[in-house]
């Protein structure tokens, strides 16, 4: 007897969008990087449900952990629509490993999370180098992730990155803000572009302005507008280490979201202020440039861009000299932006007519 009741139809988990085999592949390509990657503490393969770290093979003998996790915010969009996935994985952990520096730990161990709706040609791959590289920049392992395909979530060619990054201080050497004083010197180490924050508003002034991100940008005619957009964020971790280590640096600010004015007082006691002096530095090309062609107030530059200065510095005047040689000695480039006076605890960033294409002497305060 026939019947003309066609066959239930056998679903399989490819057709609904999810490939195993590009997720099986992905894991496979990404081995090499990962093992790249270990440092004491840290040597078990990728690839079981969770990752292992030693604290005590790292040569810590009673650390406290300090945890953080970020994103890469918009950034990831200018990456995404100019086919740049080689770098972001080090903004990716340099957003994250800043943030444990300046508390004065040391990065352990990193975990990636990459979410898309479909993995194709080797974006993935691409993103998780840079990731790789950037946790070999900071020496922590990168000893997990995950990385999701869910169809339907995300528009084609879209994904979206976060890390969660675990570091270590030994007990009584954590920097909490506390040794900071009146009278003591701020020191700046200059940034390596707008890093991972204001890109909204770049974006936004891109699509305002028509700029023309694959054309050699007007500040600078040997780089593409978007090779100066899309420079990673730089990894202060190395050159600091030693410098924390040795006690000599009071407190560190990681300038991100919301510009200097309000990341230094994150990190000063009640009855510190800090006085920046936009006169004592030249701002780089590339801030001058967002802020014109934005008709930015130099007050709006200070609490939305480093503005040039991606770590901000608290040190006693004695250490100064020793601390700027040892830091330039390690690649950074210092300059004294200003000091900590008594007064409300806040930050007060001022500069004279003509700094930051300003008309008149100006002053931009917050309290915190």
């Amino acid at each position: 007897m026939t019947t003309n009741e066609a066959s239930p139809k056998s679903y399989t988990y490819e057709q609904a969008g999810v490939s195993i085999d590009a997720g099986n592949a992905l894991v496979k390509a990404i081995g090499p990087l990962v093992k790249a990657t270990r440092r004491p503490g840290a040597d078990t393969e990728i690839g079981g449900f969770g990752g292992f770290f030693d604290p005590k093979a790292a040569g810590y003998k009673d650390p406290l952990l300090v945890a953080g996790n970020d994103g890469v915010g918009t950034k990831l969009k200018l990456a995404i629509d100019y086919d740049r996935h080689d770098t972001v994985g080090i903004d990716l952990v340099a957003m994250c490993v800043n943030d444990l520096i300046v508390q004065g730990a040391e990065p352990l161990f990193f975990l990636d999370y990459f979410a898309t709706g479909k993995l194709e040609n080797g974006v993935a791959e691409r993103v998780i180098a840079g990731i790789a590289q950037g946790c070999q920049m900071a020496g922590c392992a990168l000893i997990g992730g995950e990385t999701a395909e869910m169809p339907g979530m995300y528009a084609a060619g879209d994904y979206d990155l976060a890390g969660f990054c675990v570091g270590a201080v030994e007990r009584g050497e954590q920097l909490t803000g506390d040794k900071v004083a009146p009278g003591q010197v701020l020191l700046g180490l200059a940034s390596s572009g707008v890093h991972s924050n204001g890109y909204s508003l770049v974006r936004r002034l891109a699509e305002d302005m028509g700029w023309r991100l694959d054309r050699p940008a007007l500040f600078d005619q040997d780089r593409l507008l978007i090779e100066a957009l899309i420079e990673p964020t730089k990894i202060y971790v190395k050159s600091l280490l030693p410098s924390i280590r040795a006690g000599k640096i009071a407190a560190l600010a990681h300038i991100t979201g919301g510009g200097l004015l309000e990341n230094i007082p994150r990190v000063l006691p009640e009855g510190a202020h800090a006085m920046v002096d936009a006169d004592a530095w030249e701002q780089p090309r590339l801030m001058a440039f967002l802020q014109a062609q934005g008709n930015i107030e130099p007050g709006e530059m200070a609490r939305t861009f480093n503005c040039g200065v991606g770590m901000v510095l608290a040190v006693e005047p004695a250490m100064v000299a020793d601390l700027t040689a040892e830091l330039e000695a390690a690649g950074e480039t210092v300059v004294r932006v200003g000091e900590i006076v008594a007064g409300e605890r806040g930050c007060t960033v001022k500069g004279s007519q003509g700094t930051w294409s300003a008309r008149e002497d100006w002053s931009a305060t917050h309290h915190s």
